[in-house]
């Protein structure tokens, strides 16, 4: 480990966490790539239409083109992320989609229980930390001649 990392309490684990670290960011890609699949897979098993009346209230208009661009970002962007290809576009895209809808829920506070922005202020920051970082070392980004 570096010299500027904090002391172990546990030196005996120290190799473990050499090994584990590159890991890391996996489980952080596959955390978020996950959710947005699922969430872009919901919108699309209820039929896109459905959100569209939700990003109209949200000022969103048309409705149906935002409730569409999102659904399609979620899901393909989603797989993305989860695979690390084109890991840098696809978590840049979503951080901005994070945070025009942190911009919409801004009036109704923190909370996620009172619709606030808690939820998308996470996803959006750790999307942008994605899109700062890159795919990691287990990304099929890795594997390509050049990366965004």
């Amino acid at each position: 480990m570096e010299n500027d990392e904090s002391k172990l309490l546990f030196p005996a684990l120290e190799r473990f966490y050499e090994f584990a670290i590159p890991f890391s960011w996996l489980v952080i890609r596959v955390a978020v790539g996950w959710n947005l699949i699922v969430h872009g897979w919901g919108k699309l098993e209820r039929g896109v239409a459905t959100a569209a009346p939700a990003f109209a209230r949200m000022g969103f208009e048309p409705g149906i083109a935002w409730a569409w661009a999102s659904t399609i970002l979620e899901f393909v962007g989603g797989i993305a992320i989860l695979l690390g290809l084109f890991t840098r576009f696809f978590a840049a895209a979503v951080a901005i989609e994070m945070f025009i809808i942190f911009c919409a829920y801004w009036k109704t506070g923190f909370s996620w229980l009172n619709r606030g922005y808690e939820y998308v202020l996470l996803w959006g920051l750790v999307s942008f930390a994605i899109a700062l970082r890159g795919g990691g070392p287990y990304s099929v980004d890795s594997k390509l001649p050049k990366q965004l």
